[in-house]
């Protein structure tokens, strides 16, 4: 057993939602292990970062792309870098939903979200599930 990392508490809960919801989002503060969490328990999803900067700039200039290129069950880290990317997950959705298609982390809540398209009008009721700790 490795103990290098304290067990997250949240582990199952994420596990749980990925079973029944298209969209999983793990929230929190930087440096708390959102990103190891997500690695070491699903290191089979493709990882896309939005940390890097070429990712980045293809994100914003043709999000629906991005999404439409990923494999059938995508983690997407930093997603608040990119808010324009969640109106193209919800599409995604909208067309398959497919339990645990999408993991995403953040450090912010959407609801004040950098500046860019507003995604706070829509509603992703039925689509996210944001599991508590």
């Amino acid at each position: 057993m490795d103990t290098s990392h304290l067990p997250r508490l949240i582990r199952d809960r994420v596990v749980e939602s990925l079973a029944d919801t298209p969209m999983v989002c793990l929230l929190g503060p930087r440096q708390v292990g959102k990103t190891t969490l997500v690695q070491r328990i699903y290191s089979e999803r493709a990882y896309l970062n939005l940390g890097d900067p070429t990712l980045l700039a293809a994100a914003q200039r043709d999000p629906l792309g991005v999404i439409e290129s990923l494999p059938e069950r995508s983690t997407l880290d930093e997603v608040q870098r990119a808010p324009e990317l969640l109106l193209a997950i919800k599409s995604m959705v909208d067309r398959d939903r497919q339990p645990g298609r999408f993991l995403l982390t953040g450090v912010c809540q959407f609801a004040v979200a950098p500046p860019g398209p507003r995604i706070t009008s829509r509603s992703y009721g039925g689509h996210l599930s944001a599991p508590a700790g």
